[in-house]
């Protein structure tokens, strides 16, 4: 039934479980799946040298948390005997990067996390799900811790 599944990940725990899921759900249609965690290289604005110093700091550490995040993703998958694939992608908006990939890739299903955040913080940080689910053609597991 499915082919390809999306998995987008963030290194939480609701993402873990996204892996989790998307492990059965490859086994169970013999999938093969690309696990993907999004980078936005330009998170904050600013000017001058203390602008850059910061910029550069961000992206080794966000590279290093991607890096990380999604060596532990492959090894849950591998071990699972799930066909892997994981990249990071570098987008401006999380669910853009992510709607993105998933055309690039030839998705037809995505499985990620939701924080399930609601009022100040949903407002304030937003919804990279409800994002996805509203931009994409394509059926979208959502995963709750």
């Amino acid at each position: 039934m499915f082919k390809h599944i999306l998995v987008p990940i963030d290194g939480s725990p609701t993402s873990e479980l996204a892996v989790d899921k998307a492990i059965g759900l490859a086994k169970a249609f013999d999938s093969a799946v690309t696990t993907i965690y999004v980078v936005d290289p330009y998170p904050f604005a600013g000017v001058g040298a203390d602008f850059a110093y910061g910029q550069g700091q961000y992206l080794n550490a966000a590279k290093a948390q991607a890096t990380d995040s999604l060596a532990r993703a492959r090894t849950a998958m591998e071990q699972a005997g799930v066909k892997v694939t994981t990249a990071t992608v570098e987008a401006h908006s999380p669910w853009r990067g992510i709607l993105e990939a998933a055309d690039s890739g030839g998705a037809d299903l995505i499985v990620m996390g939701s924080h399930g955040r609601s009022g100040i913080e949903k407002l304030v940080l937003g919804s990279v799900a409800q994002r996805v689910v509203s931009h994409t053609k394509l059926p979208v597991l959502l995963i709750r811790s």
